[in-house]
């Protein structure tokens, strides 16, 4: 009976992972097969042939070039706003007593309830009034809008781990505040703001709703829009180029989560304890 339960538990792990990872093998498949349309692709994946001929179409006879610069400069933009904004705002929370310090966090924490798309006709009417409308600065500006409550509590409630002892040290030294958030807190909370900096990089790289309602002009089209016009429709219907641009989009996801996946891990585990 346990050798029963055991091989049962492969096989379903087994045929779990296939189901999970063939749709991924399959857009990986076409980005490399002859061919624009999927109804063309033979089932196996790799059975249709071999080719680059979709890369070299994206980078040489496609703007994906300036779709990519784009939702680069958006993302990362965004990224370190939403640090810079969040890892401050997280230490004034954690280490100074106010007036309204809770009414303010709960503010913020309530303003998460309601989905971004919720407020979308006064986000536009504000973006018309400041002339920021069909402009990529404008998407930051509403990207750093959604990220920095959410992440300011969760900026906090790492920073409310690490001893205030540090902060007591710096001061007898001399440190200002200021100082002291740049020197001591800083380094010490890299892994939470890696993960906050990897986070908010992530949505507005490949965000489709907000840019389709915000930029209108196609000198302004980010990854998602450009790409979405190669399956848009009937009368275009160019999956293999879509799923070569698809894989394009994951190398910077596969070489930052690499590169960070230790500092990834430690922001789990917290900080220095009282």
């Amino acid at each position: 009976m346990e050798k029963f339960a055991r091989n049962f538990v492969i096989v379903f792990v087994l045929v779990t992972s296939l189901v999970v990872l063939y749709p991924l093998v399959y857009v990986f498949s076409a980005a490399f097969s002859p061919g624009t349309s999927i109804a063309t692709l033979s089932i196996a994946p790799f059975a249709d042939g071999f080719t680059l001929e979709h890369f070299r179409f994206l980078f040489l006879e496609s703007n994906y070039p300036l779709w990519f610069r784009n939702t680069l400069l958006i993302a990362v933009l965004t990224s370190l706003g939403t640090v810079a904004l969040a890892s401050l705002t997280a230490y004034v929370f954690s280490r100074f007593r106010f007036a309204f310090k809770k009414a303010l966090m709960l503010s913020m924490l309530i303003l998460q309830i309601f989905p971004a798309f919720v407020g979308m006709i006064a986000i536009l009417i504000i973006l018309w009034r400041i002339n920021m409308h069909d402009n990529i600065y404008g998407m930051v500006l509403i990207y750093l809008a959604m990220n920095v409550p959410f992440s300011t509590w969760m900026v906090k409630g790492y920073m409310d781990t690490i001893s205030r002892s540090l902060d007591e040290a710096a001061r007898i030294d001399g440190a200002s505040h200021f100082r002291t958030f740049l020197s001591v807190i800083l380094p010490v909370a890299r892994p939470i703001l890696v993960f906050l900096a990897i986070t908010s990089f992530v949505a507005p790289w490949m965000d489709f709703i907000l840019p389709n309602l915000v930029l209108r002009s196609s000198e302004n089209q980010t990854l998602a829009l450009g790409l979405f016009t190669f399956v848009m429709d009937d009368t275009r219907n160019e999956f293999t180029r879509f799923a070569a641009g698809a894989i394009t989009v994951a190398v910077p996801f596969i070489v930052a989560f690499i590169a960070t996946q230790k500092l990834l891990i430690a922001s789990l585990s917290g900080a220095v304890k009282e």
